[in-house]
């Protein structure tokens, strides 16, 4: 679940781990953006787009959304467990700082600042220079696949970006999808390649573990791909075929809208 296509990152990953996997993506374009909601309007919105996920019975629920798993995912959790486990995506703080070194944490207006992402900052990146850095409009230009409003958010975000900063951690699901691009705004010249930290992977691999299950080598039955858009069941929106994870998903699905 998630408030868009930020989803997509996390939906891949498991498909890469478990191709045989049936996969539900419930998320909330009619109220999306959720970064700038306050807490108590995004534990509203989160329920209702877990809920429906729920309703299809699913063994785990990804809450692959930075910002839902800051300040919805005790509601969350209080609302399912243990009835249906609950994996938040948690800013993939600590590798990047394991190195020391400054370090910048890309993210919403609402995950910035936020207490929840100051604790990880502290218990995980004290010895390293960290940099929390707002992008505010990139998840809703990655949304629509606006190029050009993509262009000018990751600009913004990248000129509020130390020179020195030598790894990035992308506190947003949907940043994910322009990973590469972000990399090229940020890396300087002369520089070490810039390491990227997302959190797809790791928290794919974390809902497996929670329910032991395991990744396979290869597809046994065809997977189903459900999408719920806003609690509608729906076929995938078009942008997401414009990234790689939507087109993995696309393969074998729903048709696209």
């Amino acid at each position: 679940m998630d408030s868009g296509i930020g989803l997509l990152p996390a939906a891949a990953a498991i498909r890469r781990l478990r191709p045989d996997a049936d996969l539900v993506l419930s998320s909330d374009p009619d109220s999306m953006p959720w970064g700038p909601r306050t807490p108590e309007d995004l534990t509203v919105r989160a329920l209702a787009v877990a809920e429906a996920a729920a309703a299809h019975r699913p063994d785990v629920l990804i809450v692959a959304c930075n910002t839902a798993s800051v300040h919805t995912l005790s509601a969350l959790r209080a609302r399912l467990e243990p009835g249906l486990p609950v994996v938040g995506t948690v800013p993939a703080i600590k590798p990047a700082a394991a190195d020391g070194g400054s370090v910048a944490i890309w993210a919403t207006p609402a995950t910035t600042g936020s207490p929840y992402q100051q604790a990880l900052i502290r218990e995980f990146a004290s010895s390293a220079a960290v940099t929390e850095v707002a992008c505010p409009g990139l998840a809703e230009a990655v949304q629509h696949a606006d190029e050009a409003a993509i262009d000018a958010a990751i600009a913004a975000a990248a000129a509020l970006t130390p020179p020195d900063v030598r790894a990035v951690v992308l506190g947003c699901t949907h940043y994910e999808l322009v990973a590469e691009r972000i990399r090229a705004a940020v890396q300087q010249p002369g520089l070490p390649r810039l390491a990227l930290h997302c959190s797809a992977d790791a928290v794919a691999a974390q809902a497996l573990r929670r329910i032991g299950e395991h990744p396979v080598s290869e597809a046994g039955a065809v997977p189903g791909l459900t999408v719920l858009l806003s609690g509608r069941e729906a076929e995938l929106p078009a942008p997401a075929l414009a990234y790689e994870e939507g087109r993995l998903l696309r393969a074998v699905g729903s048709p696209v809208r």
